[in-house]
């Protein structure tokens, strides 16, 4: 029986044992990557304070595992984990940060990206095209009970959980009725916006598509399926859309998956994807995938050409609706990262809610093709649940049965942009609403259906 004992306990040993060399052989150099994008993203597009990260994501399992060292004067972070897999990012301006894998450092600062800056600045003109905000509030609005829904928004309520709101924006018709922000962030912080990048890489689609240049319907132009016989060759730019490619892509972040992978090890993420097979024929299921956003990215860097490609997020979209403090990420094959790697100011994510909720026309003029929000936020049939349009998500699940929403309280039409840890632009186009939400939340702790529906009732001819 001792013998038995002393072997068993031996098989668990040595099974812990390569169940640890496992974890670490494939996510530690996917953590310490992560860290080191973070961190120089927080240190030089954010301007924020080593403390500030230490105590925030830092402070989180698995991240705290690792350690940093900030370099100011080559702008790069260098990240361990016990001293073990080094990775750095390094700070270009103008385009952020930068994760180096797959190339030398050499020849990823010798890459260059010609943006031209706005013409003028517009700081000083009136929201929504510039930042100046009129005192006058808008009748509509019940002032009082809307500053009391905010500021409960910044509040910790539930014991052992972390909801960290770091900025609150409320649009209501067209007006910017509320703004809050925690203590070290404000107007000009620029956040990371993570998934919310899907829906603006959506947003560069629909330019293209307006211009002649593509069609959501065609066979989606990607060199690694341009074979006929090959059965990648049917999926249509909508599929990638309407994240129904097929393709065999697991999108999991609590462990080393295709959508890891690709973020921390790969140097062009679209090819990555586009060279995955098919799990179903395209069209047919529903599977969220940050691969088919990257697919898109690329899509937009080939349609309008090398020459043009690195300032046309800004030239085509950004700056026609005042998004002046917003910067895409390329990764290493300097394709803007359309599934993660957007910063913006809060003001920023604001403008680009109220484009979709102006049915995709600015001041006037049309930026979204004709009918391209409607699309939007019309899921395909094959979409059981109806909860995903265009690089958007939908709460619509069920018109008729508020109990079959994503948020039951909130109307069947609002739409929105949901990212990572709790960032989340809502549009709610029949109460001319645009709500944006910035956080650390890790927990889900955030009651965004009690947000929105209390927002809501701060509309005077809701109560």
């Amino acid at each position: 029986m001792k013998k038995i004992i002393i072997w068993s306990l031996l098989l668990i040993v040595t099974l812990a044992l390569i169940w640890v060399t496992h974890y670490a052989f494939t996510s530690f150099p996917i953590i310490s990557g992560f860290d080191a994008k973070q961190v120089c993203n927080c240190t030089f597009v954010a301007n924020r304070t080593a403390r500030s990260l230490d105590t925030g994501e830092m402070a989180e399992f698995p991240f705290s595992l690792a350690r940093y060292e900030i370099n100011r004067q080559d702008l790069s972070v260098t990240t361990s984990i016990w001293g073990l897999v080094k990775r750095k990012a390094i700070y270009r301006k103008g385009i952020g940060c930068t994760l180096i894998t797959g190339i030398t450092e050499q020849e990823l600062r010798s890459q260059a990206f010609i943006i031209p800056p706005p013409i003028e600045s517009k700081d000083s003109m009136p929201w929504p095209l510039g930042n100046s905000v009129a005192d006058t509030m808008n009748v509509g609005i019940n002032q009082g009970m809307l500053k009391s829904v905010v500021d409960e928004a910044f509040t910790e309520p539930y014991p052992g959980k972390k909801q960290r709101t770091r900025a609150v924006i409320v649009v209501y018709n067209g007006q910017l009725v509320a703004e809050q922000y925690a203590p070290g962030f404000n107007q000009n912080t620029k956040m990371y916006g993570w998934s919310m990048a899907k829906s603006i890489t959506g947003a560069l689609i629909g330019t293209l598509v307006k211009q002649g240049y593509l069609d959501v319907k065609q066979p989606a132009p990607v060199p690694e399926w341009k074979d006929k016989n090959d059965p990648r060759h049917s999926i249509t730019l909508e599929n990638l859309l309407q994240q129904t490619s097929g393709l065999d892509f697991l999108e999991d972040y609590t462990k080393a998956s295709d959508a890891t992978y690709m973020i921390g090890r790969e140097k062009d993420m679209a090819a990555f994807t586009a060279n995955h097979s098919l799990a179903h024929k395209p069209g047919t299921v529903f599977n969220y995938s940050s691969g088919n956003s990257n697919i898109l990215s690329r899509i937009i860097r080939q349609t309008v050409g090398e020459k043009d490609y690195a300032a046309y997020p800004a030239t085509a979209l950004f700056y026609k609706i005042g998004m002046y403090h917003t910067l895409f990420e390329p990764d290493c094959s300097g394709t803007y990262v359309g599934s993660s790697y957007i910063n913006a100011t809060a003001r920023d994510y604001a403008r680009f809610g109220l484009l979709y909720c102006n049915d995709g026309v600015w001041r006037g003029e049309r930026i979204l093709p004709e009918g391209w929000v409607k699309q939007t936020v019309t899921a395909p049939e094959t979409n059981k649940d109806k909860d995903y349009g265009y690089q958007f998500w939908l709460n619509g699940i069920n018109y008729n049965n508020p109990s079959r929403r994503i948020y039951p309280d909130v109307p069947a039409d609002m739409f929105f942009c949901d990212g990572y840890a709790g960032q989340a632009i809502y549009i709610i186009p029949s109460k001319k609403l645009v709500v944006v939400r910035l956080g650390l939340t890790l927990d889900r702790s955030f009651n965004e259906n009690a947000f929105l529906s209390n927002i809501i009732n701060t509309i005077n001819n809701e109560r």
